[in-house]
């Protein structure tokens, strides 16, 4: 992923706030180390750190229309660019930069090409010939983008929240699948998918047509010019995305390049969960395995810098975000520069744990959405910025726009939980893979309950995280929470700890209004939490608080794992959560 930061009609023009530009794209040089580029017009101006993972040698931003009047600052894949380039034969490319057709579309389209896209973005766009400008951003969310308004009426749009908050009066999240114009005076939603309204749909379940649409998602991610891998946690997602990746790799473009040997990468607590799983599913693909070891003291170590990065206080974002962060600082260090991860599946499909309680199909499905619709503040967030942090882009196969439309679009019916069928979370979903004459993986791996990243790492994890913000934060601070933090007020010494921390790097009002709140229970959306009057008892964002789908099943687990082995192993296969 690259760092954008764009400043519009700002009045000064001076080399001082040339300057200042340069300074603030600065501050997103960890997510594009590789060149940086600025385009300015009168008061307008264009930065970009670039990533290179897409024609590195031609393709430096910001990039242009044949005769420079249209200029275009992106961070993200146009995975389609190649389609879209027959379609635009008439104009001629000046790289072999994926995201140069954006200047040819707007040319071609006007502004009414985004829906084109397909991929993952985030871009600014100047038309220097009447000075107007749009701003887009991918339909789920899954690359960053920031919207701000100084106080000389200029607009300001970054990458991360560090680059614009001193400069800006105010600023937001940018919403996802929405477009900003300036001709049109503000945003306007550009993604209108059937699910968004949250209808309940009717499509029969065909396992044959997920897995397809799920294959043909990662067939196009394995789009690259540099060396790639795949993070595997030994989990459900990730094996999956691993299996298809190497069945379909031989026959792409990155082989031809780089080989057809698949590296795979995973990152735990000494004897945790997801180390042994995901050496397990290496072993039987035959992928090229790193594993990464981390102590709870080294994930410690890394939460100020981890909350810098990813510039949020939810407490099950940083939990997670900090292996992912680690993970990311050695992959980067064997020279790989992009990784396919598995988040969204259990949004869409109803993974979590949680999802056991769901009622029936109609709050089973408008939970999925919800979640969907909240991605850009949690899961997408966690991987994009936890990765970028190292110059390293996380692809989610899962987040395709046609995959989602299929699997959005099946009857509810069949993602509700039921295990006197042999229906566990995500049933939909294995049972599309399970192929008995070409096994994409074991049953046993197949069919694996759900663990949460933050708990897959080594449940330790948590429960250190928890001991060292008790060190921390007294029983008056916490008691006078409500005083000091008002809005988003912590409830737990964790909350309140990492609150601090953000509050640091981040003082602005503005800047804490970009983190959602809220009770959950597992990752759950505060609608949810309804579905159990016991969880309001215990709001804990761990997967663990779900496992038993009661308190005292939350606790037995607890003291299961401590009595087993004292700190880090816990049995990877937990017991069912119904």
């Amino acid at each position: 992923m690259c760092g954008i930061l764009a400043v519009l009609g700002c009045i000064d023009n001076s080399q001082a706030k040339r300057s200042r530009i340069i300074e603030l794209s600065r501050r997103l040089r960890h997510r594009g180390p590789d060149w940086s580029g600025l385009h300015c017009y009168e008061d307008c101006y264009l930065a970009h750190e670039r990533l290179a993972i897409i024609d590195p040698t031609s393709g430096d931003q910001p990039l242009y229309n044949e005769d420079k009047t249209v200029a275009v600052t992106v961070n993200g894949e146009i995975y389609n660019h190649k389609i879209l380039r027959e379609k635009l034969k008439s104009h001629q490319f000046r790289t072999g930069s994926d995201c140069e057709v954006i200047a040819h579309l707007y040319e071609e389209h006007g502004e009414e090409f985004i829906d084109m896209l397909d991929g993952m973005f985030a871009f600014v766009l100047l038309d220097t010939r009447d000075k107007s400008f749009i701003a887009a951003r991918d339909a789920i969310g899954i690359t960053p983008l920031y919207i701000g308004w100084g106080l000389d009426g200029s607009v300001w749009f970054a990458s991360e929240m560090k680059a614009l908050s001193d400069d800006c009066e105010q600023f937001m999240s940018f919403p996802p699948g929405h477009i900003y114009s300036s001709k049109q005076g503000g945003l306007r939603r550009w993604y209108n998918p059937p699910w968004y309204n949250e209808q309940v749909p009717s499509t029969p379940y065909d396992p044959l047509v997920l897995r397809n649409a799920f294959e043909k998602a990662v067939i196009k991610r394995l789009m690259t010019d540099v060396p790639f891998g795949v993070l595997l946690s030994g989990g459900l997602d990730s094996s999956l995305v691993a299996a298809v990746a190497l069945r379909h790799l031989e026959k792409s473009e990155a082989a031809r390049q780089w080989g057809s040997q698949l590296h795979t990468f995973c990152i735990g607590l000494q004897g945790s969960p997801d180390l042994k799983a995901g050496r397990e599913v290496a072993d039987y693909l035959g992928t090229r395995h790193h594993e990464f070891q981390f102590t709870v003291q080294d994930g410690i170590d890394a939460i100020e810098e981890v909350i810098y990065h990813i510039e949020t206080y939810d407490v099950t974002t940083i939990r997670a975000s900090t292996p992912m962060f680690l993970m990311s600082r050695k992959i980067k260090s064997l020279g790989v520069k992009m990784v396919l991860s598995g988040e969204g599946s259990d949004e869409i499909l109803g993974g979590y744990l949680y999802f056991h309680k769901a009622p029936n199909k109609k709050e089973f499905h408008e939970e999925t959405c919800r979640k969907i619709k909240a991605l850009h503040q949690f899961d997408c967030l966690r991987a994009n910025k936890s990765t970028s942090a190292w110059g390293v882009e996380a692809r989610v196969p899962f987040l395709d726009k046609e995959f989602l439309n299929v699997a959005m679009s099946i009857d509810p019916e069949w993602k509700l939980i039921k295990p006197d069928l042999g229906r566990i979370e995500k049933w939909v979903l294995r049972n599309a893979f399970d192929d008995e004459e070409r096994p994409y993986l074991p049953k046993h791996i197949l069919y694996r309950q759900k663990e949460q990243f933050s708990d897959g790492v080594g449940y330790s994890w948590i429960d250190g995280l928890k001991d060292h913000a008790n060190k921390h934060v007294s029983d008056t601070m916490l008691s006078n929470a409500s005083f000091v933090f008002p809005d988003n007020t912590p409830l737990t010494k964790e909350a309140y700890y990492y609150r601090t921390i953000f509050e640091k790097f981040f003082p602005k009002s503005a800047a804490r209004a970009t983190v959602p709140g809220g009770p959950s229970i597992a990752c759950s959306t505060a609608k949810a939490v309804e579905w159990d009057a016991t969880w309001s008892k215990n709001l804990d964002p761990s997967g663990r608080a779900a496992l038993g789908v009661h308190v005292a099943a939350y606790e037995e687990d607890k003291a299961a794992a401590a009595a087993k082995v004292g700190s880090d192993l816990v049995d990877p296969l937990p017991k069912n959560g119904t």
